[in-house]
């Protein structure tokens, strides 16, 4: 049913392959329009946005570690490490 498609990337001109497979994983997911940016571009793209995000450090209130967390800790409310709020997640 789907074919593969070569699409340029708007950010660095070159051409890259829209594959039958991610095509066919875009329509399952919804999405209705193609990739503008080759895998090189977008992965950049997401390194500089994560670059840019300040984090904060805070006491996890589960097992006393240190846990870095992309925003600001509210005083009363409790944070948790990856590791605890992992568990937590699939309890």
């Amino acid at each position: 049913m789907y074919e593969d498609k070569t699409l340029v990337c708007k950010d660095c001109g070159k051409e890259f392959v829209f594959t039958a497979g991610e095509q066919e994983f875009f329509a399952e997911k919804g999405f209705t329009n193609e990739p503008q940016r080759c895998k090189e571009c977008r992965d950049a793209k997401k390194q500089a946005a994560r670059a840019g995000r300040q984090m904060y450090t805070a006491s996890c209130a589960n097992c006393g570690k240190e846990a870095k967390v992309p925003f600001k800790p509210t005083e009363g409310r409790p944070v948790y490490c990856s590791e605890c709020f992992a568990n937590m997640r699939d309890e």
